[in-house]
């Protein structure tokens, strides 16, 4: 697939309080990792614009956020929730993140390349309308997909969650809006505590696949193949969206799945063929979670790579 990277150089905005999950090594790791691979084409973030964000958040909300990050000093945190912290900055790095997911999808619909990824922060899809959660400020997966659907008059679009965290944040979407299918492939009992598999949307456009800790890389390959594939063949998205966690690599203190770089290429070959099936190949991911540097960026690397050659 012709595959960009559009890269959020202010994700090292976002400052953290020392020993946080979230911090900005994440995104060096995986910019690091992205820079070895040779075919994908680079193109720098600008940020979203007021318009693009509240079609998903609440106008109160954003200027709760903005707020609380003009309230910090030029080295304190304000906390949003237990564990979301923000820094003066850290509304523009969120921003700027949503703003490379909208550049994915204008340039894919531009007909300027198959796939991107976005190499970003911080995270998303733990993100309500009205509520941040789990590190995530905005939800830049669900603020691209409404991005695809009312500008450029799409009828259904998917979003695939692969993080060991259920998505609570790009369910509601779902759960608000029939033309938007949520998947998740997730580890559970494990926060936010939500994702169960009766938890199937008014309109039965959401699809959750809660898994055991322990399980290893032929389990999941199997779970995905038996449930998240068939869903998509029902919905028949025109563009499908990733929210590309890593955090169900076996070397991740967040979770306790045991998946290894291969997996993650296995899934991003599986994803890229479901595109080319349904979506006429339009495929955007977006970084999630995934907290130990080097297996994040790894993983990343093999994501990005196997996108290149599907």
């Amino acid at each position: 697939m012709r595959t960009l990277v559009i890269d959020n150089p202010a994700s090292r905005m976002h400052r953290v309080p020392p020993g946080h999950p979230e911090h900005e090594g994440r995104y060096v790791a995986v910019r690091d990792a992205l820079m070895t691979l040779t075919q994908p084409v680079w193109h720098e973030a600008s940020p979203a614009g007021t318009l693009a964000v509240e079609r998903f958040h609440t106008a109160e909300y954003v200027e709760r956020v903005r707020a609380a990050c003009l309230t910090a000093g030029p080295a304190e945190w304000v906390s949003l929730d237990l564990d979301t912290k923000v820094c003066r900055e850290s509304l523009d790095a969120a921003l700027a993140t949503a703003g490379a997911s909208i550049s994915a999808v204008d340039r894919i619909m531009a007909g300027e390349a198959d796939a991107a990824f976005c190499l970003a922060r911080p995270p998303g899809h733990h993100a309500e309308r009205d509520r941040a959660m789990g590190f995530c400020l905005l939800n830049s997966i669900a603020i691209a997909a409404l991005h695809a659907l009312e500008v450029h008059g799409l009828s259904r679009v998917a979003i695939i969650d692969i993080d060991v965290h259920h998505g609570n944040g790009s369910q509601c979407l779902a759960e608000l809006d029939p033309r938007v299918m949520f998947a998740s492939l997730h580890q559970s009992p494990l926060y936010p505590g939500t994702g169960s598999a009766g938890e199937t949307g008014l309109n039965g456009n959401v699809v959750n696949v809660p898994v055991m800790a322990g399980m290893a890389g032929a389990e999941w390959r199997e779970a995905f193949l038996r449930d998240l594939r068939p869903a998509l063949a029902d919905f028949r998205p025109e563009f499908i969206f990733v929210s590309a966690g890593f955090d169900a690599h076996a070397r991740d203190p967040a979770g306790g799945l045991a998946l290894l770089e291969a997996d993650f290429a296995w899934a991003a070959s599986e994803l890229a063929a479901l595109a080319a099936e349904f979506a006429s190949s339009r495929l955007v991911s977006v970084l999630e979670g995934g907290y130990d540097c080097p297996a994040l960026g790894r993983s990343a690397a093999a994501f990005v790579q196997a996108l290149v050659e599907a």
